[in-house]
């Protein structure tokens, strides 16, 4: 069974840093698009960034310049640092894996970290 296992939320003060991680676990062929989403109270989740199995990566414009994601395919593992946050920063941030495969031939399928809270406030 496939799970994404997130760690890195914590609380921090306006202008700080933090660094998640997610890495994904089971029995895992390849992975196609891995990110991070976030959801703040009364909003919908969002995309933050994404990194491609090839290295390409895409940002939301309001994190452009402050966040950059990572992924190591050998570990199955996306990161995300995240510098220079703002109090609109917090939410509850969510990993993603896109078209996970269990072997070459198999369907891919979409899963969900179950998500870490990042609070941004002093």
């Amino acid at each position: 069974q496939v799970q994404l296992v997130e760690s890195g939320g914590g609380l921090v003060q306006p202008g700080g840093s933090l660094r998640l991680s997610c890495v994904a676990t089971g029995r895992i062929f390849s992975i196609n698009d891995m990110g991070w989403y976030r959801q703040a109270p009364g909003k919908q989740r969002e995309l933050v960034a994404s990194v491609a199995s090839g290295g390409s990566t895409n940002y939301a414009d309001v994190v452009k310049d402050r966040f950059t994601i990572s992924r190591d395919n050998a570990k199955k593992m996306v990161s995300l640092q995240m510098n220079s946050l703002k109090p609109e920063d917090t939410a509850v941030y969510y990993c993603n894996a896109n078209q996970v495969r269990v072997s070459r031939f198999s369907n891919g399928y979409n899963y969900w970290g179950q998500g870490t809270q990042v609070t941004v406030s002093s």
